[in-house]
Order: structure tokens, then C-alpha cells, then sequence
């Protein structure tokens, strides 16, 4: 066997064994992959107690990549999640001390409970894999992938994330309510331990990004997955369209679909399913009726297929 069926095998592997783990959510959990292998972010927004802690927890040890969980508090400082400058007397000078953005995953849980100015500290790190602390710049691990949980904004004690920061995530995904058949098996003690056992490492996972980013998507597909984008700006139910970011996110994830499904050309179906994934958080309402997914439904449905 090459080394590239070898390595893609492993993703149906990694892909079984989360499903024993978060049960009765595969298209979650192939989103969530997804997600990875494209090199975004992942937004985790649903009601406490569904699993969006569970699975990050799971992404990680699965994948077996360094994890760090960060637990967003109203008293949180951005030096909690970036780190600290420390005075050693012995040398009379300042170090660095890394603080828990320095991981291959990290958690970022109930995001929307910190101030946006913590908030603000994951921008840098999640668009460019660095952080700058006293004007010195600091390289993040490869990989790295950003999965932050929060809560619907209606509850108590939340902040609605910028515009920014929410462009910044690649996926938003919601687990919802388990079916009542797989929840039962879940209060039998039927599903996997949380944590899982590691099915690759991280040289694997950078493996698997790179053969994403080399399915082919060809110029028929681009000009498909551009319609979309420009269909949005258009849309009177949205107070503005998706950015270029958006639109080169929605290829790596039509890429990184493809190749979970073992292709090496994108499809149009491919866009298709992580359409709403890339695109529902990132489009506000103008305010017009039908808004939200129901006209990215009608607009997906729109858009002629080449």
C-alpha cells in the first residue's frame, strides 16, 4: 500500500472511532475532520450537555495531537490564553512563559463567555498561526486547529463574537439532541470511553492537509463555488455577502470532503455539503423575511450546478 491510501485509510478509522465515542452525529463528525484537514477552525455553537466538549476532547486524542482546554471566564485575560512575561532575577531579563494557545488543539470552551478583548487574543493565532507579545512574534505547533464551544446568545452571561472573529472560524456545527434510540445506549454505558486511543499523530494529520489541499477543483467547480459567493452579495436577505476568505474556505472544505470520500477531484456535491457549514455564521440578516438558512437553502438551490 502507498503511503497516501495508508494515511487516508487511517481517516475511516479515526472517523469510526469518534463515531463510537460522539454517537449518532457521522455528518458532524465528518464536518468536524473536515474542517481539520482544510486547516480551518471549528465553531461548536448548541446547548450545554450535547457533546461539543466531548468531541473536541475526542478530534484530539483520536488524532493524536497535543490538546489544551480553556475554560473562557468574564475574567479572563488575553495573558491566560497567550502567556506571560516573567522577570528572572538571576539573568535580569524577561522570558516568555507560553501560555495554553501554544497546542496543536486547543479548546477554546464557552468562547462567548469571555470579554471580546480575550477574545480578540485568538485572532492573530487562528489567522496566522503566531501570537506577538511585547512586540516579539512566536511561531504556534503545525498543526493547529482552534475548536471553541459557546452557548446560544439568549442565555446569561455571554458576548456575542465580532464579525472578525467569527470570519475566522471555518465551521460552525451544531450537535443538537441525540435520537432517543442512541441516547438510551448512551445512558446504558454503551458508547467508547471520551478520550478514545490515538489512530495517527501529528506528522499524519499534516500528511492528510496536504494531500486535501491537492485535490483538484477544477475551473468549471471555482466558477461554481464564485457564484455562490457573489450569490450572496446579492441577496437582499443578508446585510452583506461572504468575503474572499470565505470563498477560499469553502474550497479547502469542498477539498478536504472529497478526499474523506477517498476522490481527487471535487465535485459539485462536495461544495454543497459544506456550504452551510461555511457559510451560515458568517451571513447576517438584513432583516428581510426568510432569512438564515432558509435562503441559503433557496439559494443553494438557485445557483445553476456546472
Amino acid at each position: 500500500m502507498t503511503a497516501r491510501p495508508r494515511i487516508v485509510a487511517s481517516l475511516s478509522e479515526a472517523e469510526a472511532q469518534l463515531g463510537r465515542i460522539v454517537l449518532g452525529k457521522p455528518r458532524q463528525i465528518r464536518l468536524a475532520l473536515a474542517c481539520m484537514l482544510a486547516r480551518g477552525h471549528l465553531l461548536l455553537e448548541d446547548l450545554p450537555g450535547v457533546g461539543k466538549t466531548t468531541l473536541a476532547h475526542a478530534l484530539a486524542r483520536t488524532l493524536g495531537l497535543q490538546f489544551q482546554r480553556v475554560q473562557f471566564t468574564s475574567d479572563l485575560l488575553p495573558a491566560d490564553l497567550i502567556g506571560v512575561s516573567v522577570f528572572v532575577r538571576d539573568s535580569a531579563e524577561f522570558r516568555f512563559h507560553r501560555g495554553p494557545v501554544f497546542a496543536q488543539v486547543v479548546l477554546a470552551d464557552e468562547i462567548n463567555r469571555a470579554t471580546p478583548k480575550t477574545q480578540s487574543a485568538l485572532l492573530e493565532a487562528m489567522a496566522e498561526g503566531q501570537v506577538t507579545h511585547d512586540g516579539v512574534t512566536h511561531a504556534l505547533p503545525s498543526p493547529f486547529f482552534v475548536i471553541a464551544t459557546q452557548n446560544p446568545l439568549d442565555q446569561i452571561g455571554t458576548h456575542a463574537l465580532p464579525e472578525s472573529q467569527l470570519d475566522r472560524f471555518t465551521m460552525r456545527l451544531s450537535l443538537g439532541y441525540p435520537d432517543p434510540a442512541f441516547e438510551r445506549v448512551l445512558y446504558l454505558g454503551g458508547a467508547a470511553p471520551a478520550a478514545g486511543t490515538p489512530v495517527m499523530d501529528a506528522e499524519q494529520v499534516a500528511a492528510l492537509q496536504q494531500a486535501a489541499a491537492q485535490v483538484y477543483a477544477g475551473p468549471a467547480l471555482v466558477d461554481y463555488a464564485l457564484a455562490l459567493v457573489q450569490a450572496t452579495r446579492a441577496h437582499s436577505a443578508f446585510a452583506a455577502g461572504l468575503s474572499p476568505r470565505a470563498g477560499l474556505a469553502l474550497l479547502a472544505c469542498a477539498r478536504a470532503w472529497a478526499l474523506l470520500h477517498q476522490r481527487d477531484s471535487v465535485l459539485p456535491e462536495d461544495v454543497q455539503a459544506v456550504f452551510m457549514p461555511v457559510a451560515g455564521h458568517r451571513l447576517l440578516p438584513s432583516g428581510a423575511a426568510g432569512g438564515g438558512q432558509e435562503a441559503l437553502t433557496r439559494l443553494l438551490a438557485d445557483v445553476a450546478i456546472p
